[in-house]
């Protein structure tokens, strides 16, 4: 089965942004050598991997592939039934 999501679910995208933002930060700091900053972007981080998993688990993410062919199968209409 083809996966129709490709990470467009809200918890991909909100784990993302929140990654961005996480090297940006910690990109900045580390140029200006300030490792205190340089941690706090990659803390950052951390929180993305922790935010996204979260919110995939409450339902906001890709559905698993179990619940894909479930609702394959329950929406399957014999050939030649009209719509």
């Amino acid at each position: 089965m083809a996966d129709i999501s490709h990470g467009h679910t809200p918890a991909a995208w909100t784990g993302v942004i929140i990654a961005f933002i996480g090297f940006c930060v910690g990109g900045a700091f580390m140029v200006m050598g300030n490792v205190a900053g340089f941690w706090a972007g990659m803390a950052l981080l951390a929180l993305a991997a922790i935010v996204g998993g979260i919110m995939s688990a409450v339902g906001l993410g890709k559905p698993k592939r179990a619940e894909l062919q479930m609702k394959s199968s329950a929406t399957a209409r014999p050939v030649g039934s009209e719509a």
